[in-house]
C-alpha cells in the first residue's frame, strides 16, 4: 500500500472512530436546558398522557439502555402501544443483524430504523421526509388517531442547544395549544411537550446528506 493510501485509510479510520464516539457520547445537554427548553407543565403533560397513543403506554416507557439505541427503544414503545408483543430493544433488533453488540455504532438512520421496524410488524411502515410545514401539521393532527403511531427523528441541539440526532415516539398532539407530545426514550429527558414549529425545525435538518423525518406505523 502506498503512503498516500495509508494516509487516506488512517484518515478514514479516524473519521469513523470520531463519528462513532459522537454517536455513543453526544454532547451533553445541561440540566437547566432539559428543564426549560421545552414545556413541562404538569397539567398539560397529564392531558397529553390521555391522548390515544400515549394512554396505551400508561406512563410506562421502554427507556433506551445506551445513547445509540434510541431508535429500537422508540420502535418498541410504538409497537407496544399498538398491542404488539415487542417490548424491549433486544426484541426489536432480534434477527435484523444490526447492533448485535448491544450498540448501534453511529446510531441508526431513519431508513435503517424503517427496515428494522418492518421486520417486527406486519403493519405498514412508511418513511416520511422532506415534508412541508403544513404537511407536518397534518400528520401531527393524525397522531391522535388510535391506529397510527409516529416516530420522529430530530436534531436535539435545535431544541435543547446541545446534543445530536435522536429518535422518539410521538405521544400525540394538543392542537389547541399547538404542542406535540414527545415520548423521549432517554430517561434523563423523559416525555415533554414542544411547539409544533420547533419540532418541525429540529426534524427538518440533515443527517448526513439526507433530511430527517418521521416513521409512520399503521
Amino acid at each position: 500500500m502506498t503512503r498516500k493510501r495509508l494516509v487516506a485509510a488512517a484518515c478514514a479510520a479516524a473519521c469513523a472512530l470520531g463519528a462513532a464516539a459522537f454517536a455513543l457520547f453526544p454532547p451533553r445537554v445541561p440540566p437547566e436546558a432539559i428543564r426549560t427548553a421545552v414545556t413541562r407543565s404538569e397539567p398539560l403533560l397529564e392531558r397529553a398522557w390521555h391522548l390515544p397513543a400515549a394512554a396505551r403506554l400508561r406512563h410506562d416507557l421502554v427507556w433506551q439502555s445506551n445513547a445509540s439505541l434510541c431508535g429500537p427503544a422508540s420502535v418498541a414503545n410504538a409497537l407496544r402501544s399498538l398491542g404488539e408483543q415487542v417490548d424491549t430493544e433486544a426484541a426489536v433488533l432480534a434477527g435484523t443483524g444490526r447492533c448485535w453488540t448491544g450498540y448501534c455504532v453511529l446510531g441508526l438512520t431513519l431508513d435503517q430504523l424503517a427496515e428494522v421496524a418492518r421486520t417486527r410488524t406486519k403493519r405498514t411502515v412508511t418513511l416520511l421526509r422532506d415534508l412541508g410545514a403544513e404537511e407536518f401539521r397534518a400528520h401531527m393532527r393524525r397522531a391522535n388517531d388510535p391506529g397510527r403511531r409516529y416516530i420522529v427523528n430530530f436534531n436535539r441541539a435545535a431544541i435543547f442547544g446541545a446534543g445530536a440526532g435522536h429518535h422518539a415516539p410521538i405521544g400525540g398532539y394538543l392542537e389547541g395549544e399547538d404542542l406535540v407530545f414527545v415520548l423521549d426514550v432517554n430517561r434523563a429527558f423523559g416525555p415533554w411537550l414542544v411547539e409544533r414549529a420547533r419540532l418541525y425545525a429540529a426534524m427538518n435538518t440533515l443527517d448526513g446528506d439526507r433530511t430527517r423525518g418521521l416513521l409512520l406505523i399503521e
